[in-house]
């Protein structure tokens, strides 16, 4: 068995470009390898900003040959009437570039055709991967690609070189003038090469010792945390490590050398979350906190070198730290200088989305959208209707801010802590802070109700005049990210639990911005965002993990109440689960099956019209259970139905429903209506698969 090694060479590549290459590289060799039918036995690769390298071991010599029987034409058409070939034996003998001495006739359903026997495979795998390797690199999926010099090829940096090695043998193909050879470079300071590798398996031992590359990202990351880690303890306090930029750093250097630098003291009058964006944003740097949480005069930073003189390099990064925090507290104390009142007077300038108005329009209609929320869900606490209106309003004054000018990602941070330092009350603040939460399936939630509250009444106001104006989702395009803020919505709904109508939410939101020339009549467009809401609470219970199926059985019996829909479904997940499951839903889907067929069946039975005592039966369990069904859980309800179902049995196996008496039929038909009515808020039956 052998092992191939691939090495693309490039110029530096940006960071988040190396988690997709490194995932369509392991995706395409597992995929052309297979296709190929040569053998192996794992796929590794590694990637860094300069080299992403794929590592074959295991790999068969040779492709699995393997002998097949190709049918052509009837025999009955094959030749023509003196025996020599016809057009369509003509074309399967050019085709299969086979003679005539290579056919036979076989015997198939169809009749007898021409066939002949063909060995495929058994090509050598040098061969393969010569073949398959060009197509791969050039077909890797980045965001953006470029040509460079006159060449016809594209990739995400210019390329400089491509190693290729089946064991001891370069593997032989060009990528316009780069030829695979078995050269490599290393460390453009450390170890900058080229080196010659004698074979596929001396390649690793190459790189790290004389190329000084650490190749596999997870041990880059290990060994900044490890040292980041020890440098922050020797001071006394510990690094505020944050996952997304480890993963950006990790992908910034080849050999990575952690650092721990200073700045003034004084700086930290200027908020922690200032100082940490600035850090983290500009500098790619990680802040140091005590044992309190308190941020401290120091910083993380990650070379990519040993430096020969380390105090001249950590100084330099101070010195660049330095004037960019001197930009954050002049913003800082400038902003203390304005007050709201000023800023709200600047959002009127502020456009939000064209025919929509301002800024300021827009926190005109959160003041009243987040009061409305405030008094349908909770309409005995008049203060959080009254902070609900001031929320609204102060909630997007930190857009005209020096300190969001400079930092945007900050917006609604800096004013909930503006609204602090101002006076605002403290709920109002942590509103203002959270009202852009969530930003995702994953991002964090509000942990307030008013931050809740304003989020919602925000995200609703943005789909209403998005979808009013027609500016509606279409494949990947999404420049209002409009999925986001139908998720954020239905993300808060479950997790607080709000017993509120989707559907009354969006009219409200509409209802808000008044008359207006719309793209779509209101009513087109509130069905429209009220289906396009409806998919994304399928997609987001679908991606929990829940089955389809049952998620669409579910929502087809009611999606308007997030949090009823949510629990419908766990309490029928789990019932599915039950050794009672098939049995009870063959029960309604049989139900369904005989309903769908009548019409203007009664709301209600007859007791007086039984005809048999498992009428009467099924009728007196049925009444226990609507009493119950009004106020117990669904998964209680669910247990009802274990319980019913042999009554329901001896009532199919007793009457016929569809008897010749009108007026009995359509009693029974009522009964069965009943039970159906019963169970249709927990879902469709109808729906299920079984």
């Amino acid at each position: 068995m052998s092992t191939f090694v691939l090495e693309i060479g490039s110029e530096e590549l940006p960071s988040r470009f190396l988690p997709g290459q490194k995932q369509a590289l392991l995706d395409a060799y597992t995929a052309k390898l297979g296709e190929a039918g040569l053998a192996f036995g794992s796929i590794e690769v590694f990637c860094t900003p300069r080299r992403a390298c794929v590592v074959v071991r295991e790999l068969a010599a040779m492709q699995a040959s393997r002998e097949e029987v190709v049918t052509g034409p009837p025999v009955r058409i094959a030749y023509q009437a003196d025996g020599t070939p016809g057009k369509a034996l003509a074309g399967f003998l050019r085709t299969q570039q086979v003679s005539l001495e290579d056919i036979f006739e076989q015997e198939t359903e169809k009749g007898v055709y021409i066939a002949v026997k063909k060995t495929t495979g058994g090509q050598s795998a040098e061969a393969i991967l010569a073949e398959i390797t060009p197509a791969i690199i050039t077909a890797l999926p980045f965001a953006k690609r470029m040509r460079w010099g006159s060449l016809n090829i594209s990739h995400a940096r210019p390329l400089h070189w491509l190693l290729a090695l089946l064991d001891t043998q370069i593997v032989p193909f060009a990528l316009g003038p780069i030829e695979s050879g078995r050269l490599t470079y290393g460390h453009r300071i450390h170890g900058q090469g080229p080196f010659s590798v004698a074979s596929a398996e001396e390649y690793f031992a190459v790189v790290r010792d004389q190329g000084k590359i650490m190749l596999d990202a997870g041990q880059r990351r290990e060994v900044i945390r490890r040292e980041g880690d020890r440098q922050a303890q020797k001071i006394g306090g510990h690094v505020l490590w944050k996952d997304s930029l480890l993963c950006e750093v990790e992908g910034l250097v080849e050999h990575p050398v952690p650092l721990l630098a200073d700045f003034d003291p004084s700086y930290l009058e200027v908020p922690k979350e200032v100082l940490l964006t600035s850090m983290e944003s500009h500098q790619k740097s990680f802040g140091i906190a005590d044992e309190q949480g308190k941020l401290m005069p120091h910083f993380l930073t990650v070379l990519n070198i040993d430096p020969l003189d380390l105090d001249v390099v950590k100084k330099g990064w101070e010195r660049v730290l330095h004037a960019r925090l001197d930009d954050a507290r002049f913003f800082w104390q400038e902003d203390l200088r304005c007050s709201f009142e000023t800023w709200l007077a600047k959002l009127d300038h502020v456009v939000f989305i064209g025919p929509l108005g301002s800024m300021g329009d827009k926190t005109r209609r959160l003041e009243q959208l987040t009061r409305w929320l405030a008094t349908k869900l909770f309409p005995q606490d008049t203060r959080l209707a009254q902070q609900a209106v001031r929320a609204g309003r102060l909630c997007k004054a930190d857009l005209v801010s020096g300190m969001v000018g400079e930092f945007d990602s900050l917006q609604g941070i800096m004013g909930g802590i503006y609204a602090g330092k101002m006076g605002e009350e403290e709920a109002v603040a942590k509103a203002l802070q959270e009202q852009y939460l969530p930003q995702g399936p994953d991002s964090p939630m509000p942990r307030s109700v008013l931050g809740a509250l304003l989020s919602m009444a925000d995200k609703a106001d943005t789909l209403a005049g998005c979808f009013g104006l027609n500016r509606i989702p279409t494949g990947t395009a999404d420049p209002f990210a409009l999925r986001r803020c139908a998720l954020g919505i239905i993300r808060i709904l479950k997790d607080f639990g709000f017993n509120l109508s989707i559907r009354e939410l969006l009219q409200q939101a509409f209802a808000l911005y008044g008359q207006r020339n719309w793209k779509l009549d209101q009513s087109q467009a509130l069905a429209r965002l009220t289906d396009f809401v409806g998919g994304r609470l399928q997609n987001y219970l679908q991606g929990s993990g829940h089955s389809v199926v049952l998620t669409e059985a579910c929502l087809r019996a009611g999606m308007d109440n997030v949090p009823d829909a949510c629990a419908r479904l766990e309490q029928l997940a789990a019932f599915a689960k039950t050794s009672d499951y098939v049995a009870s839903v063959q029960i309604m889907k049989r139900i369904a099956n005989i309903l769908q067929k009548q019409q203007n069946v009664p709301e209600n039975y007859k007791a007086e019209l039984f005809q048999h005592a498992s009428e009467a039966n099924l009728a007196s369990q049925l009444e226990e259970r609507q009493a119950l069904g009004k106020t117990c859980e669904y998964g209680h309800l669910l247990e009802t139905l274990v319980s019913l179902r042999p009554y329901v049995d001896a009532f199919f196996d007793s009457v016929m429903v569809n008897c010749e008496e009108i007026e009995v039929r359509m009693n029974r038909l009522a009964l069965l209506k009943c039970i159906q009515d019963l169970y249709a808020p927990i879902a469709d039956f109808s729906a299920l698969q079984i």
